[in-house]
């Protein structure tokens, strides 16, 4: 039997069983493919698939239905990624376009994801660790107060409110806090938060002791802000899709509904996304946490420029139809990406 007409023969039940989720017999190959053998061929083929572990019988008068390692062969055996038609990718760049800031940015992904492909949505959120800051404002709201507000390249947008002891609606005070913008943000634009950080502790030392002072109320704003937005967070949506294909799961959807919510798995599995426009897929036992090993996950990363900042996914039964999936994570990463850079 020749790679080439495996090859196909598997490629044929796992697009008939992803359509009608009923196994596939040689009967129905033939009816509905272009093989170009013998119905004796495509028997014999079958065997050396099922023999190779790549296809099953679910029980003895059933055709046959792809295996975890079935489904790994045809994934990679994929010559290219159908892309999405032009009336597709508009619509998702006219959806996700309308966002008014990053919780609007996610959401939206969240559901266009699920909406696209009826599976459940997972996207990280931006990682504070992965960002750069973009721009310090320094706002003041009324005698001694002063609004603190650092925005990320993610759009993160982290606010602190503090008494600086000084009127800042003065002459003197409208100057002294032109002084410490220009100051802060020379200091931290377009550096990590990590590097901007290290950065703020060495601008006092290079003002004069008053305006010193008040660079390092700033700067304990500003970081204890971080600190307390450092945990990582994923956002999910269609989860009821799973009742759609609850017969796809040996047992009960159970499992996979208490691994979804332990977001930390979720953030785990995403933390190994793929490189920026590359699509990683999961498939079944592959998977590392058992109430998964039902599943596949499709997933990729997203970013400002070339910089990753978080990963965004599909998870559904094996049964999936991958070309079209995995069509639609790439697709929505990118507009995300570019939506996060402008």
């Amino acid at each position: 039997m020749s790679e080439d007409r495996r090859l196909r023969v598997l490629r044929a039940i796992v697009q008939d069983y992803v359509q009608t989720s009923e196994p596939v017999g040689s009967k129905a190959l033939l009816d509905r493919h272009h093989l170009g053998v013998s119905a004796a061929t495509v028997r014999n083929d079958m065997a050396a698939l099922e023999e190779e572990g790549l296809i099953a019988a679910p029980h003895t008068s059933a055709g046959r239905v792809p295996t975890d390692a079935g489904y790994r062969l045809f994934v990679d055996r994929l010559s290219a990624v159908k892309p999405m038609s032009a009336a597709e990718q508009r619509a998702i760049g006219q959806f996700l376009e309308g966002a008014v800031d990053l919780d609007d940015v996610v959401d939206r992904t969240v559901r266009l994801l699920a909406s696209l492909t009826r599976q459940v949505a997972v996207v990280q959120y931006p990682s504070l660790s992965r960002s750069s800051v973009r721009h310090v404002e320094l706002v003041p709201i009324g005698g001694h107060r002063l609004l603190v507000v650092l925005i990320t390249t993610t759009g993160r947008v982290e606010q602190r409110v503090i008494d600086l002891g000084v009127d800042l609606l003065t002459e003197d005070g409208e100057r002294t806090l032109a002084t410490l913008r220009t100051e802060l943000n020379r200091a931290t634009s377009g550096r990590t938060l990590s590097d901007a950080s290290s950065e703020l502790a060495a601008v006092p030392d290079r003002l004069d002791a008053g305006l010193g002072d008040l660079v390092r109320a700033i700067s304990t704003s500003l970081q204890d802000s971080l600190v307390e937005e450092r945990e990582e967070r994923v956002v999910l949506a269609g989860t009821a899709n799973l009742a759609r294909v609850g017969p796809d799961f040996a047992t009960n959807l159970g499992p996979v509904l208490e691994a979804l919510e332990e977001h930390v798995v979720l953030l785990k599995l995403l933390g190994t996304i793929a490189e920026q426009g590359d699509v990683a897929v999961r498939i079944g036992h592959e998977n590392p946490y058992a109430g998964l090993q039902a599943t596949s996950m499709v997933s990729t990363g997203y970013g400002v420029g070339t910089d990753l900042v978080a990963g965004l996914g599909v998870v559904g039964p094996t049964r999936m139809d991958y070309p079209t999936t995995m069509a639609a994570v790439r697709a929505v990463a990118t507009y995300v990406s570019r939506i996060l850079a402008d």
